[in-house]
């Protein structure tokens, strides 16, 4: 991709966000969690991406990734029947193997969180997520679409802290705040 696709991209986002009067907090800032995930894509190549990181990792930049991306793609496809199912995630190949591919779905999910509003994050959903390790099966429990999207949110830092030591291992630079709790950089 480009430079200047890439600055056109992250540029759109946030005039976009400008437009948007009096933006819900959690939605702003999970729109700027994928956006810093945006821009560390755009500084790798398929190789770094997919290249599984000895241990202590045994997984790739892109398998994070893709685990971040899944959660939020569960939570924007699960709003139209009120029910967000994290266990239903896609598994994709392509998510985690090619860095444009992984692009374009945070652009999509971007896209889609573009429209939210703080009715949508008002909206009551059931949630399924196996959370134990015996075989009970999974979960279901009553949320909203903002707890969720928080939830997505934590859970995309979380996984950014790994993605920064993964990619500390295979030689790519991070930018200083990527990987760390906003709590935390306070």
């Amino acid at each position: 991709m480009s430079a200047a696709l890439q600055l056109s991209v992250l540029q759109s986002f946030p005039n976009d966000l400008e437009q948007v009067t009096k933006p819900s907090t959690v939605l702003s800032d999970a729109r700027e969690v994928l956006l810093q995930g945006l821009g560390l894509l755009f500084d790798l190549d398929d190789h770094k991406y997919s290249r599984v990181a000895d241990a202590p990792f045994n997984a790739s930049i892109g398998q994070h990734y893709r685990h971040v991306i899944e959660h939020f793609q569960s939570l924007t496809r699960g709003l139209k029947g009120g029910e967000i199912n994290y266990d239903a995630r896609d598994r994709n190949l392509r998510l985690q193997n090619e860095v444009t591919f992984g692009s374009v779905a945070t652009c999509d999910v971007l896209r889609v969180l573009k429209q939210y509003s703080d009715g949508t994050l008002a909206r009551e959903c059931d949630v399924v997520n196996t959370v134990g390790y015996g075989g009970a099966g999974p979960s279901t429990f009553r949320s909203n679409v903002s707890r969720e999207l928080a939830y997505c949110a934590g859970h995309a830092i979380h996984h950014y802290a790994i993605i920064r030591l993964i990619c500390h291992h295979v030689g790519v630079t991070v930018p200083a705040e990527f990987g760390f709790a906003p709590s935390t950089l306070k």
